[in-house]
């Protein structure tokens, strides 16, 4: 006797319209504020569809979250069914507006006494960069950071381009006695180059004819970072 076998039917994308108005996500945000919500109904409100809970929800399911999110090409993501350019354009504008409330955020005179905490300041600034930078945070006598990071380079690492005119000229007029170094791997995989190591033992050789100690030179991956003195490369 054949067995009879059931197909469930798959159920429709959730809608805006499926939901109480009281929790809608546009809703909650302007009743609760933007922390009641959830990363999809944030999302939700970006993409301003019907179909955006689910869409929000997928989104972060497939990339394993909002930092892979982030980095997401602005072709593929309007490969997806339900984003258009539109949508791509406000997701792009949020992430770049949210890293650049960061960079607002610094904390004053922060102290750094370790790798990780130059790598706090400096990874929300450049572990979504799509191209390679290089900047240097400049520290006083105590290790506590001058200013903001300052960008030196944009363009590819290497002894070829590095001008140590350019790369001490803030550290100079600031009067900071140390700098820690830091560049980013597009990549995000922050292993070292045999480039990055030379770029690195020469800067630390001018360091030193300029009496600015070269603390640390960071490369900066996704969600990840390596620090070349941990690890004794360039530095002797």
């Amino acid at each position: 006797m054949n067995q009879l076998s059931f197909v469930h039917p798959v159920p429709p994308p959730l809608t805006v319209q499926d939901i109480p108005r009281s929790e809608r996500p546009q809703n909650r945000l302007d009743d609760n504020g933007p922390e009641a919500c959830s990363s999809s109904e944030l999302l939700a409100v970006l993409l301003g569809s019907g179909a955006g809970i689910s869409l929000g929800q997928r989104l972060l399911a497939d990339y394993g979250g909002l930092a892979a999110l982030a980095r997401a090409a602005p072709t593929e993501l309007q490969a997806r069914q339900g984003i258009g350019p539109v949508s791509v354009a406000r997701i792009r504008a949020a992430f770049e507006l949210g890293r650049r409330l960061s960079l607002e955020n610094l904390p004053e005179r922060a102290c750094i006494s370790s790798p990780a905490d130059a790598a706090a300041i400096l990874m929300p600034r450049m572990s979504l960069l799509e191209q390679e930078y290089m900047y240097v945070l400049l520290v006083d006598t105590r290790n506590r950071v001058i200013g903001n990071p300052v960008e030196v380079y944009h363009g590819n690492v290497n002894t070829s381009v590095i001008r140590v005119g350019e790369l001490f000229r803030e550290a100079i007029r600031r009067n900071a006695v140390g700098l820690i170094l830091a560049h980013n791997h597009p990549s995000g995989d922050p292993d070292p180059s045999v480039d990055d190591v030379a770029v690195t033992r020469s800067i630390v050789e001018s360091g030193k004819l300029l009496d600015i100690s070269v603390l640390d030179h960071l490369v900066i991956g996704h969600q990840r970072y390596v620090s070349l003195k941990e690890r004794g490369l360039g530095f002797s």
